[in-house]
């Protein structure tokens, strides 16, 4: 599907795989293939999920860069990367930010693992996690903290809504053994 609006103006993503609106897409399901996709890393360079066909790849959504939740779960992700490596996985978090915000974030962080910029929200769209939100009484779309685990075949193997960020890594790598375990 090409992105564009339908006569009542509802927008759609380009390269749809639901065909759903915008921010009401079914969210991506495991057993279902991950949606491909391009988005610049926090240096501007392009970054496609198909690059890492073969790996496992985590693939984690996070509302805003360089706010206290977000930052937890980033640092938590670089404390971890060791673990990371070790079940083979390459790590990419996605927010809706511009790469100049992103790169401040990993910098001041030293991340040790690749931010992706989805600032037209498109990828977050097409996995199903542009969600309306509300806080204080208002309401908004944004980012739903939904992290993917991505088997080497493309497929999903696992999908954990609304991680507290503190226990992300912990969720993340027993989903990454519960998928590969040990060969004995």
């Amino acid at each position: 599907m090409e992105a564009g609006a339908d006569a009542a103006g509802v927008s759609y993503g380009p390269n749809s795989v639901r065909g759903g609106p915008v921010g009401s897409r079914p969210m991506i399901e495991p057993g279902d293939p991950a949606p491909n996709f391009a988005l610049p890393d926090q240096d501007g360079r392009e970054v496609k999920l198909s690059d890492f066909k073969g790996t496992p790849v985590v693939v984690y959504f996070y509302p805003k860069a360089d706010t206290p939740g977000c930052t937890t779960q980033a640092c938590g992700v670089r404390d971890h990367q060791a673990d990371y490596a070790e079940a083979n996985a390459v790590v990419l978090g996605i927010s809706p930010d511009p790469v100049a915000k992103v790169k401040k974030f990993h910098d001041k962080q030293a991340l040790n693992f690749a931010l992706l910029a989805d600032e037209g929200h498109h990828v977050a769209d097409e996995y199903g996690v542009w969600a309306e939100k509300s806080m204080y009484g208002k309401t908004y779309f944004g980012n739903e903290r939904t992290t993917f685990v991505i088997g080497p075949d493309g497929k999903v193997m696992s999908v954990l809504r609304k991680v507290k960020p503190a226990e992300h890594d912990q969720l993340v790598l027993a989903a990454l053994a519960e998928a590969s375990p040990p060969t004995v």
